[in-house]
Order: C-alpha cells, then sequence, then structure tokens
C-alpha cells in the first residue's frame, strides 16, 4: 500500500521536471543549462519515493497496512 501511495508524489514531481525541461528549452544561455540541471534533480528526487515505498512495503513497516489491519482485526 506505501508503493502505490509513493506513486502520487512522483508522479507530481515528474511532471515538474517536465514543465521545468520544458521552459529551459525555451530559454537562452545561462538559464538554460540551469534549467536543464533542475529538471535533471527533480527526475532524480521523483524515483527516490517510490524507491523508499517499496522498500517499506517489502519490509513490512507500512504504517498504512498496520493501520488497515488494526482496525479489521482490533474489531
Amino acid at each position: 500500500m506505501c508503493f502505490l501511495i509513493s506513486l502520487f508524489p512522483a508522479t507530481v514531481l515528474t511532471v515538474l521536471g517536465y514543465v521545468v525541461l520544458y521552459c529551459s528549452s525555451k530559454s537562452a544561455g545561462g538559464i538554460a543549462a540551469f534549467g536543464k540541471a533542475l529538471a535533471i534533480w527533480v527526475f532524480v528526487l521523483a524515483a527516490v519515493p517510490p524507491l523508499i515505498g517499496a522498500y517499506v512495503s517489502i519490509a513490512g513497516a507500512c504504517p498504512v497496512d498496520r493501520a488497515i489491519h488494526s482496525s479489521i482485526v482490533g474489531k
């Protein structure tokens, strides 16, 4: 469940990276280079939430799963 939830911020960051890349392609000079570097950084950051979500899901430490399980079994 944590992996599925982690896809939402990854999607937002990916879209943001493409917006920055598009804007940098319309610029010239140093701003274009900075924009491309910033877009690459945003794409790298977009990979982090799914990696963390996958790790937490595989490790069995997802708080969402525990909350759902305790609300179903606890009653």
